[in-house]
């Protein structure tokens, strides 16, 4: 009498056979005791469901790419990607994986710039609100305790839901009237958050807009301001006090403004 278990090198050989099929059908034949018209069920809902999740991710890509182009990279990626995870969210953060490993040859060569640019935009609109958790405010509190008369001497938290990116390619301005073959001379920075209101946007910026941000995760505005200020004077480019005092004091404005930086008296309302 057969037992549990007896026919399971058989069961994994037909599993192995299902997935390869449901992959890549072109090149794997499906399982011989499986009827056509089922097995398409499955392929056409695994190949679907994937490439919905691309689309929506990266559709400046896919226009620019094309439809017939796109189709084929996704299955591509199906058949030939050993994805890390089995979360439907991070499909697109695999698919950059897939890019990155694959290499451009026969594609645009900004696409990957691109699609990394697209990713942000769901990897910020996705995320859980930090500060809500109580972990996160408390952190804050703590780095804020320095916090003094003036706002350029209070100490600042750096919201996580903000990307400071570097390109070689204008990623923001891709599009299918625009696509450069070259990189201009110039890298584009730029600052990618989510607002209070639950939006994702981004801001145009620069090198030392960037060194700014990255200052004001270890110190206060005050100190950030003077030590660019030194920076600028090691290197050459000296900038007047009061000059580099005003337009810090604006740019941390347009920071506290859009949710980038938070200070302890945000935290607690």
């Amino acid at each position: 009498m057969p037992k549990t278990g007896d026919n399971l090198p058989r069961f994994r050989s037909v599993q192995l056979d299902f997935a390869a099929h449901i992959r890549n059908p072109e090149l794997n034949p499906k399982p011989a005791d499986i009827e056509a018209r089922r097995m398409q069920v499955y392929v056409d809902l695994f190949y679907n469901n994937i490439k919905n999740f691309i689309d929506s991710t990266f559709p400046v890509a896919r226009k620019i790419v094309g439809e017939p182009r796109w189709r084929t990279l996704a299955r591509e990626f199906v058949h030939t990607h050993p994805s890390q995870t089995p979360y439907f969210l991070e499909i697109s953060e695999e698919f950059l994986s897939f890019l990155q490993q694959r290499g451009l040859e026969d594609l645009p060569p900004f696409l990957l710039e691109l699609c990394h640019y697209e990713w942000v935009e769901l990897a910020l609109d996705v995320a859980p609100d930090p500060t809500e958790a109580p972990s996160y405010i408390e952190t804050a509190r703590l780095d804020a305790t320095a916090a003094a008369a003036t706002d350029e001497d209070a100490a600042v938290v750096i919201s996580p839901l903000v990307h400071a990116l570097v390109y070689e390619y204008p990623v923001h301005k891709i599009s299918e009237q625009y696509q450069p073959l070259q990189p201009p001379e110039a890298p584009t920075y730029l600052l990618v958050y989510r607002t209070p209101a639950l939006t994702v946007r981004f801001m145009e910026s620069n090198p030392l807009t960037h060194h700014l941000l990255d200052l004001l995760q270890r110190m206060a505005p005050a100190q950030a301001f003077a030590q660019i200020g030194k920076d600028l004077e090691e290197a050459g480019r000296p900038v007047a006090e009061g000059v580099l005092q005003k337009q810090g004091k604006e740019i941390v404005n347009r920071f506290r403004e859009a949710g980038i930086i938070y200070t302890l008296d945000k935290l607690d309302e």
